[in-house]
């Protein structure tokens, strides 16, 4: 059986995960579900390092995609005639970039197989109290000749230890990696931080508990009732409940989590508040099916969730004046400091009660926006790295960051504003940026001070982030559809144009305003010889006049004695311009006869 029919086996909880993996324009479900058999026989690790390797699966993706596409019109199935030919136009832009396509099928396929994984385990919880429950065995011996009574033994074949590594397994492995995946979600990675999961586990094993709490009440009355010298309940039984209480409370108290971070609503991520404005946050116990009694301020109920858990949903809290501590030894500025919320309720039934806290993740409080994109900095570095989510101190000795995990974040930022991340080219000319010329990049770190401190006020951290601004501000559709290349360098921007035809272009980020965005031409001279181009960079200033398409559209260049005319003729690497941009173009013609007006047009044009 395929990896794909197992998934689409599963219950309804672990397919809706399904569902929201293939929520992406990355590759769609159809492509996934038509092509399954093959693509789970292809070598994707492989491709994603072999260039050659993965060209070739490259093509061979868009020959089956070919192939479905023929069978569909066979079946006169008009829409997925449609679906797969606008899927193969798509898988075009790797034409240059096979490997991205092999990394992208990559990832999907390790994220289907942690969705089967959960559910392997979610079943293995679910079966525990069926198959290594407390047994409890009556064994009667038979009465000799000369007894004159019976004994009665009743031998326990205690599972504390199976019951011990499951609750392990949830709480120290299985809880521990959602909340590294909910670290991880904050900084923009696309992780699954769904808890449903989780609470079905937790609740498993908390009723296992309270039924051998139950079971040991029952043995109280029977003790009372009959007993007899040496009685091993007598003897063991104190000690039993001892540990099945323990257990059934450290598993209560770790089921209470801050599912939703704390956020403004107007904020550009979670984790950064700012003093008297308005923020939210929710907490949730990840065992349900009773009533949780809370703090005079706020009860966990089922009325504030969608799922029937247990929250708590704060949502209009207000952070007050912080004062900051005169005794730190060191200096830090305000963006650099962290606090911890604390969440506190307490538990109660039949009998038990236990105090629950739950900490959110360290926030960054400011009291001022301009302070906010330092502080953003602040989260990113510190849920890339920090693995101990209490560490208040962590900038007082702040670790620097390896280029593949410092990488992958800054495609997270992309991915999480726009849905497309950054491809292999775009990081390693970040990299360039950041460590001149290196053979490998894997070895090379990123300390804090170069990220978010050094060459301020124009920092890294400021370059990167005002070109993430722009592109979800006005560029995000071109961008999405692949037809920015963005991180490109000087030195690769001329030698990929100089082997193009005259006109062709690419449109790059500026590396010395922030915020900019500008387009290099290719032409040639009398002798055939190369020469490239460049304008002056866009930013929000023209950008809020003319949509970044019409610019393209209808730049044009002054020469002396000559026609003016748009040398902008070919997208790279061939395509035509019209036929790259033409689908944003916006003629809108007014057919009234009362009112006719010349038409105006407004357009950058650069002199010679």
């Amino acid at each position: 059986m395929t990896q794909w029919e197992k998934l689409r086996q599963l219950p309804a909880v672990y397919r809706q995960q399904l569902h929201e993996l293939y929520d992406r324009d990355a590759l769609p479900m159809d492509v996934r579900h038509y092509l399954s058999a093959w693509i789970e026989k292809q070598e994707w690790q492989r491709a994603a390092r072999d260039h050659d390797l993965a060209m070739v699966l490259f093509q061979v993706l868009l020959e089956n995609l070919d192939i479905q596409h023929s069978r569909f019109v066979q079946e006169e199935s008009f829409l997925l005639q449609h679906n797969i030919r606008r899927y193969k136009q798509n898988f075009q832009r790797y034409l240059d970039d096979p490997c991205g396509l092999a990394s992208t099928i990559l990832w999907f396929l390790e994220k289907e197989k942690e969705i089967l994984q959960s559910a392997d385990l979610a079943e293995q919880v679910e079966a525990a109290p069926q198959s290594s429950y407390w047994h409890i065995l009556d064994k009667t011996h038979p009465v000799a000749h000369n007894d004159t009574s019976m004994q009665k033994h009743i031998q326990f074949v205690p599972t504390q230890v199976y019951l011990l590594e499951l609750i392990d397994l949830l709480v120290k492995k299985e809880l521990v990696e959602w909340q590294r995946r909910q670290q991880k979600a904050c900084i923009g990675a696309p992780d699954n931080v769904c808890l449903d999961h989780l609470e079905k586990w937790f609740t498993c094993m908390a009723v296992c508990l309270f039924q051998v709490r139950e079971f040991l009440s029952k043995l109280d009355e029977l003790v009372g009732k009959v007993s007899y010298d040496n009685d091993p309940i007598k003897a063991q039984k104190p000690a039993l409940q001892r540990r099945a209480d323990t257990l059934l409370k450290d598993l209560l108290k770790s089921s209470f989590v801050v599912e939703t971070q704390p956020s403004m609503p107007q904020g550009k991520g979670s984790l950064v508040l700012r003093t008297n404005v308005q923020f939210s946050v929710k907490t949730r116990s990840v065992y349900r099916r009773f009533n949780v009694l809370g703090t005079k301020s706020k009860a966990l109920n089922m009325a504030e969730s969608q799922s029937g858990g247990m929250v708590a949903d704060f949502r209009h809290l207000v952070s007050d004046h912080v004062f900051r501590n005169s005794l730190n030894l060191i200096s830090l500025s305000v963006t650099e400091e962290l606090h911890v919320i604390n969440f506190d309720t307490v538990f109660d039934l039949k009998g038990l009660s236990v105090e629950l806290q739950a900490s959110s993740l360290p926030v960054v409080i400011i009291s001022n926006s301009s302070q906010q994109q330092s502080a953003w900095a602040s989260v990113l570095w510190f849920n890339m790295l920090s693995l101990d989510t209490k560490d208040v101190k962590f900038f007082a000795n702040c670790p620097a960051a390896t280029w593949p995990q410092f990488g992958e974040v800054l495609s997270w930022q992309f991915l999480s504003a726009t849905k497309r991340g950054l491809n292999d080219d775009q990081l390693e000319m970040i990299a360039l940026r950041l460590f001149g010329k290196q053979r490998d990049y894997d070895n090379c770190k990123v300390a804090w001070s170069k990220f978010s401190k050094e060459n301020s006020p124009d920092t890294f951290w400021v370059w990167f982030d005002g070109i993430l601004v722009m592109v979800k501000t006005y560029l995000e559709q071109l961008w999405r559809d692949g037809l920015i290349m963005g991180f490109v360098s000087k030195g690769k921007e001329k030698s990929l144009l100089k082997k193009k035809q005259r006109g062709t272009f690419l449109l790059r980020f500026s590396e010395s305003v922030i915020g900019g965005i500008t387009f290099s031409w290719v032409e040639y001279d009398m002798i055939g010889e190369p020469s490239i181009k460049t304008v002056q960079p866009f930013t929000k200033v023209d950008l809020n006049q003319i949509p970044f398409h019409e610019i393209i559209r209808n730049f044009q260049i002054l020469e002396s004695d000559n026609i003016p005319e748009n040398p902008l003729l070919y997208l790279y690497p061939n395509t035509p311009k019209d036929e790259a941009f033409g689908k944003y173009y916006s003629d809108k013609t007014d057919n009234s006869p009362y009112i006719k007006y010349i038409k105006t047009k407004l357009m950058f044009v650069s002199k010679e």
